[in-house]
């Protein structure tokens, strides 16, 4: 498969746009656990331009009862995007120092043990460090937010090393 671009500063212009906003072309899933990965993937989507329509294990959003698990849950948008060999975007868990606006970070914060929380990366100020990277997320809506203020636990880092064309 030919590989293109991620296109970061889309990815980015996304994530400020609809930080504290619903894209209508998607459902909110605030209510039902959360949409955190669900706006992460919307920005990824942005960057890239190519979904993976691979049932189960791909990594695609048609309607609310047509999506794969990976488009909105946090453990299953690590493994495709670790795993994926196919179609869409692919990536590499790093160290911090390593990460770029339009990567992904996944926390687990206060006493849960389990990552349940996807912000997407839309600044960094110097070295890459929790006070120098700067966040936008649903699920506590925010754009811009120091990702040191929040109380993590375990986090990992994930770089977008790029996207596989269908």
């Amino acid at each position: 498969m030919p590989l293109i671009s991620y296109d970061r500063s889309a990815a980015v212009a996304y994530a400020h746009k609809w930080a504290y906003r619903r894209n209508p072309d998607y459902l909110d899933f605030s209510s039902l656990g959360g949409d955190c990965t669900n706006f992460a993937s919307q920005c990824l989507y942005a960057g890239a331009g190519v979904m993976n329509y691979t049932p189960t294990f791909g990594w695609f959003y048609r309607s609310a009862g047509s999506r794969t698990p990976s488009w909105t849950g946090v453990r299953y948008l690590y493994d495709f995007l670790l795993r994926n060999l196919g179609a869409g975007p692919f990536a590499r868990e790093v160290s911090i120092d390593r990460l770029e606006p339009g990567d992904l970070v996944q926390i687990a914060t206060g006493d849960r043990i389990d990552y349940h929380h996807t912000p997407f990366i839309v600044r960094i100020d110097g070295d890459p460090a929790p006070e120098t990277i700067y966040i936008a997320a649903h699920s506590g809506d925010c754009d811009c937010r120091p990702l040191s203020t929040y109380p993590i636990r375990k986090l990992r880092c994930l770089h977008i090393e790029g996207v596989r064309s269908e």
